[in-house]
């Protein structure tokens, strides 16, 4: 969102900027701690022992392995082809405050496996959620494509929000995705995977 700029008129003001930059630092420092803390609780819940495997949704018992989460890194694709790699790269969003974007690709991959007779219902509700100028979890799109999609999901077909759906996935690519796989909370993961198997 683009910002302000006001001229600083005196040295008080740029006291209370740097002031206010440095409460942002330990604001920052905060999130981080408190990120781990989400992810360690969220890693507990999928990964009550790592060695003996992960307890997923459905009664499958699936194995997170070292591997696997070696993969992640390979493409952003790889990590969303993993039901576990969404889940701890939206615990990493969330900790970015922009869990909306994974949610709203998440969102467009089930509309696009939809029976043609609830199209019009999904689409309304991922345009309210993710798409409208107030929406609540609005994704990062410019206007003219903010428009178009709005007017594809009038009349929706499988494809009405395949463009902000592309537009959302490259800002993840080029955005979050590098900094997820360099966030200690990928790095330590991996490393307790690989130390696991080594055993």
């Amino acid at each position: 969102m683009p910002g302000f700029f006001f001229p600083h008129n005196n040295m008080t003001e740029l006291n209370e900027k740097d002031d206010s930059k440095l409460a942002e630092g330990k604001i920052h420092k905060k999130k981080q701690k408190a990120f781990g803390a989400d992810l360690k609780n969220y890693l507990k819940c999928m990964v009550p022992h790592i060695e003996s495997g992960i307890k997923t949704s459905n009664s499958r018992n699936v194995m997170l392995s070292a591997d696997e989460v070696i993969q992640w890194s390979q493409s952003l694709e790889k990590l969303l082809a993993s039901q576990s790699g969404q889940g701890v790269f939206r615990e990493f969003l969330k900790s970015e405050f922009s869990e909306e974007n994974i949610e709203f690709w998440l969102a467009c991959e089930d509309y696009k496996k939809s029976k043609s007779d609830h199209l019009h219902g999904k689409a309304e509700r991922i345009y309210e959620e993710f798409v409208q100028s107030d929406a609540i979890k609005q994704i990062n799109i410019d206007y003219q494509m903010r428009e178009a999609t709005a007017k594809r999901a009038q009349d929706p077909t499988r494809t009405s929000f395949d463009e902000a759906q592309k537009t959302v996935y490259i800002l993840m690519e080029r955005d979050s995705y590098p900094r997820f796989l360099k966030s200690k909370a990928y790095q330590n993961l991996l490393n307790q995977l690989q130390t696991n198997t080594s055993k």
